[in-house]
């Protein structure tokens, strides 16, 4: 790829080992998928992910995008997925690498995901794919179907009181690991909130120990020379002026500060995230998703999610959803564009009147 030396740019595939591919089957899923799918698409659309002139030369994201399918489509973890491709000769094909190269090592994959694959990536990678396969005529459809579905936090929520008492330990623990010693004027006892029987008065109890706390590190404790310590107090900060912590609608988990309660339906809540996605209904082929917090509600990025499906090639002519997403943005969304709906109590689907929308 012109212009990204930080990349190797070398033939793949021409040592004498080579002569060993010609083993793997023609109708193999990795040749299918490399005959009718071009990802060199990925060295150029991370490139700004990846300093040009600095450090030794990156593993190509090509390559390391190629491993993460590798990875879903034959369900390995990351040190399963780099074991099975040094022998397995259909993968290192796949990967464009010669049967003698070494692979990376698996943490590598971890920061690649972190680092290198924002949210925009990810789309851009989600988008250009299908776009290929419609212009192949591999994908066809002329439907859409919008949903979110709910995944469940890998951590247990706690009441605001809990997560302050923690707010509180987390500052004390970082001035003794850097400072050697927590200044007397920090010593104090730890309200015990669970001894308060009423919840608002246990909530500001602990928000004023925390507050004050707070205070006296900032007066009696030289942060800019303790940066963990900053981090901590910084921390607690923002949380606290947070309107929404103290009634239960923003942080609930210090493990996972992005995630939140959420609902299926009036009664039944979870506490996580809503992912929500646009598929052809045909092929169950998804064409755009988004993640969001649990108190996403369902059809506020359906815009973004539609144009990246029409993006994609797609000659859109329908739209279904259920009726989370009869909704008169949605709704006026669409018959703008010369559509008209058709709803029942369960399901809305909205239809072009002459031409796609």
């Amino acid at each position: 790829m012109e212009g990204l030396a930080l990349l190797k740019n070398v033939p793949h595939q021409l040592s004498i080992y080579s002569v060993l591919y010609d083993k793997i089957p023609s109708n193999h899923i990795l040749k299918i998928i490399a005959g009718n799918v071009d990802f060199s698409f990925i060295n150029e659309l991370l490139k700004d992910s990846y300093c040009q002139h600095l450090g030794r030369p990156a593993k190509e994201p090509e390559m390391l995008a190629k491993i993460l399918i590798l990875q879903y489509l034959y369900n390995l973890s990351d040190v399963k997925v780099i074991e099975e491709a040094r022998l397995n000769l259909a993968y290192m094909w796949f990967l464009g690498l010669n049967p003698e190269e070494d692979l990376p090592d698996a943490s590598l994959l971890a920061k690649f995901r972190k680092h290198r694959l924002k949210e925009t990536s990810v789309d851009d990678m989600i988008q250009e794919v299908v776009r290929q396969c419609v212009e192949k005529g591999i994908i066809k459809g002329t439907g859409l179907s919008i949903d979110a579905t709910h995944t469940q936090a890998n951590t247990k929520k706690k009441v605001p009181e809990r997560i302050m008492k923690h707010l509180g330990r987390r500052i004390i623990r970082a001035i003794e690991k850097e400072n050697g010693v927590i200044p007397a004027e920090l010593i104090s006892e730890v309200p015990d909130y669970k001894l308060i029987e009423d919840h608002n008065e246990a909530k500001q109890k602990m928000k004023s120990y925390v507050e004050e706390l707070i205070g006296k590190t900032e007066s009696h404790v030289d942060l800019s020379i303790l940066p963990n310590s900053q981090q901590a107090v910084n921390e607690a900060k923002e949380i606290l002026e947070d309107p929404k912590f103290m009634v239960q609608k923003g942080v609930r988990s210090l493990v996972d500060k992005e995630a939140r309660v959420g609902y299926k339906s009036k009664t039944d809540s979870f506490y996580g995230y809503k992912v929500e996605f646009a598929m052809l209904p045909e092929t169950r082929i998804i064409t755009a998703v988004t993640v969001e917090s649990g108190a996403y509600v369902d059809g506020s990025q359906f815009e973004e999610l539609y144009q990246r499906s029409k993006a994609c090639g797609l000659p859109i002519q329908a739209v279904y959803g259920d009726k989370a997403y009869f909704r008169k943005p949605i709704l006026r969304y669409l018959t703008n564009r010369g559509g008209r709906s058709h709803h029942s109590r369960k399901r809305l689907c909205l239809q072009a009147r002459r031409k796609p929308f």
